[in-house]
């Protein structure tokens, strides 16, 4: 992961003229910004388009970055907004295939607690397709992004209570659905 310094520093480059540096950006954090428009639009929409879309509105951006956060924050904001874009044009209900979302199986485990473990996380992951956008949204920032409050906040450009909120919403929708 590159410092805040390194971030600041290609995108001084890349405005100074020098738009091979660009691809550095691209490089570190292209997983990470398909990851999460899968995260928040499922197998609904093209994420390597959506993704090539992010960067493109990355690059158109960078002369608007204002070095007070992270590149990294701003990307997300971007991610965000790209998708929610998306989803509107598409006006497609979303639905989460966690097909991708696989964690480590504990070995220990019998057969029979790992497909019931497994069919829990997928009902989970189509119940959270299932929140409106920004519930979605910042319940897979907080939950699967691990990130604070604060920095949901500035993702989405909404108030701190708003965020509050949204999660708290979106854990009382989960467990409505999950019950």
């Amino acid at each position: 992961m590159l410092t805040v310094e390194q971030e600041h520093e290609i995108v001084r480059q890349v405005l100074n003229g020098d738009v091979n540096r660009f691809a550095v950006i691209v490089k570190e954090y292209q997983i990470i910004v398909a990851n999460l428009c899968y995260k928040l639009a499922g197998d609904k929409l093209d994420i390597e388009e959506v993704t090539q879309q992010v960067f493109v509105e990355l690059y158109n951006a960078l002369p608007r970055f204002r070095y007070e956060s992270r590149l990294s924050t701003y990307i997300y904001r971007i991610t965000v907004n790209v998708v929610s874009k998306e989803v509107k044009h598409n006006s497609k209900i979303i639905s989460y295939d966690a097909s991708l979302e696989r964690s480590n199986a504990d070995y220990q485990t019998s057969r029979e607690e790992e497909l019931m473990k497994e069919e829990q996380r997928r009902k989970l992951h189509q119940a959270i397709g299932r929140l409106k956008h920004e519930q979605r949204t910042a319940i897979v920032l907080y939950a699967f992004n691990d990130f604070s409050y604060n920095d949901i906040a500035d993702v989405m450009q909404v108030s701190l209570s708003k965020v509050e909120s949204l999660i708290f919403r979106a854990k009382k929708n989960l467990k409505k659905m999950m019950t």
